[in-house]
């Protein structure tokens, strides 16, 4: 079992970030909800007690026992961690007299404690909290301060304990990632041999070993995480994955074509299937976005199955999971409300009577993208946008009809091309074009007309969690827009989202 540190979430908006920062340093590590997490075992060389919009001092808030883990392995508190530690060791948490959110500045560092190695004198660090300690325990030796935080950090005599007021894991700390490493390498020993390349040779040998030489279907997307888990499972047990790739008819223009030809150039063994009418059919009359996307599962569960029960003797169905979805659904107020149907049809294995095999289920997308690379996928797929798996029945407000996805097909396809043509392409995290339930008036030569709005949405962000409204060049927007509203028939306005994840969605549906 690889070494790792386990993360103690307690809703902070910032834990999956504490993880992301922890596998930068090469080190693995899980989320795990802070009322249901693993028993220490020996791979356990650190724990990390993540922020939380609670406070410790409401009645209900997070309580777990900390005595668990204090002296058994070393011990970081962010933030609601930091105070928890202090209140159940006997100190005084209370609500901030002063501000205590945005930047700060530690001004007295103890360089000689190991937590703070090698900070700089000053340094920036970003504080979040409506809490503060006012009196530390008995045992707890104040390492760092602010000139209005009197506890920025602490130490607990004689145990590897620690908690600090501010959040190590934003960019706004400047020197956040040094004492991460700090405490995960040199306090809590760690190796720092989590790579992509250990991770397909562990991945490759479990699935030869669960796999054996049964059969296993999948389903792909030509998206980058089922491509680099179809391409895993592939090379542990070759022909033995069948895979499916199905038209709805709700794909990007030419995608079906493209994609099943980049798959031949990697040796899986795929059937493409036409299922556009069908798929129509069940969305006929449907304007509910949750309708539609529930629809679209139905439909597609319909399908593959069809397609599958073709194959004899499949025991197997492989997913593309991947980090991000277990922690939603195991989040620590339990499966979050739905916001949307997630992608991933949920009913197939139950429907088809398969086990499931997610290889990728312990990554976040860039490391995805990093195995993708060690095992040699093209760019071409690793560095697609993300696209969703409704497709663009979600980017059609209202009912969708082969007349309207024919429409968006042609402005998606204009959109996508110049942007990168204009190299713009590998700077956006995603883009696509919305066709609005909308009609206006233009001009078009001497005639009036009375035609579609199309709204293009491109967004920056990390992992999708949160996402800023990319700033593209007006004479970018400018080119587009006029080659849309010349080129495609029955559009005659664009318009340009500029809302940013939250309060808005990356998708309109």
């Amino acid at each position: 079992m690889a070494e790792q540190i386990l993360i103690l979430d307690f809703g902070s908006q910032y834990t999956q970030l504490i993880a992301r920062r922890v596998r930068e340093l090469h080190v693995y590590c899980e989320i795990h909800p802070f009322n249901h997490y693993p028993l220490l075992t020996p791979d356990v060389k650190g724990v990390i007690l993540s922020g939380s919009p609670c406070s410790v001092r409401e009645a209900g808030s997070p309580h777990p026992d900390l005595s668990v883990f204090r002296g058994r392995v070393p011990v970081l508190g962010v933030c609601y961690g930091a105070q928890l530690l202090a209140q159940q060791g006997g100190g005084e948490v209370a609500a901030s007299t002063t501000r205590e959110y945005g930047r700060a500045r530690l001004n007295r560092i103890d360089g000689q404690d190991p937590l703070l190695r090698a900070l700089s004198a000053m340094t920036q660090v970003w504080m979040s909290h409506g809490d503060t300690i006012v009196r530390p325990p008995e045992d707890f030796e104040v390492i760092a301060t602010t000139d209005t935080v009197g506890v920025a950090a602490f130490k607990v005599r004689r145990e590897p304990t620690y908690g600090i007021q501010f959040h190590p894991e934003v960019t706004h700390t400047t020197e956040g990632k040094q004492l991460l490493a700090n405490f995960v390498v040199d306090i809590c020993g760690c190796a720092q041999d989590w790579t992509a390349e250990a991770f397909v040779d562990a991945t490759l040998a479990q699935l030869r070993r669960k796999l054996g030489s049964d059969k296993v279907v999948m389903g792909l997307s030509g998206g980058v995480d089922s491509s680099v888990a179809a391409m895993l499972i592939h090379l542990a047990i070759g022909p033995n994955l069948h895979c499916i790739f199905v038209d709805n008819g709700l794909l990007r223009k030419h995608e079906f074509e493209d994609v099943l030809h980049s798959y031949e150039n990697l040796g899986l063994n795929v059937t493409g299937v036409d299922a556009r009418q069908p798929f129509y059919a069940a969305l006929t009359g449907l304007t509910d976005p949750e309708a539609k996307r529930k629809a679209i599962g139905r439909t597609f569960i319909d399908v593959f199955d069809q397609e599958a029960h073709r194959i004899q003797d499949v025991k197997w169905l492989g997913q593309g999971t991947i980090y991000p979805d277990v922690i939603e659904s195991v989040s620590v107020k339990g499966p979050s409300a739905t916001i949307k149907s997630h992608h991933n049809v949920g009913g197939l294995p139950e429907a088809m009577k398969l086990k499931v095999v997610e290889p990728l289920s312990a990554l976040f997308k860039d490391e995805v993208r990093q195995v993708g690379r060690t095992l040699l996928v093209p760019e071409a797929i690793l560095g697609r946008h993300p696209f969703p798996g409704p497709g663009l029945a979600i980017r059609i407000l209202g009912e969708v009809t082969p007349e309207k996805v024919r429409v968006l097909q042609e402005v998606d396809a204009i959109f996508i091309h110049q942007l990168k043509t204009h190299g713009l392409y590998a700077s956006v995290w995603q883009a696509g074009a919305i066709l609005l339930p909308v009609q206006s008036v233009g001009v078009m030569g001497d005639e009036r007309t009375y035609e579609n709005v199309v709204a293009l949405r491109a967004v920056s962000s990390v992992d999708g969690m949160t996402a800023d409204w990319s700033h593209l060049p007006y004479e970018f927007l400018a080119e587009v827009s006029n080659q849309i509203i010349n080129q495609v028939k029955g559009v005659n306005r664009v318009v340009y989202d500029i809302s940013s994840k939250p309060p808005a969605t990356i998708e309109w549906e």
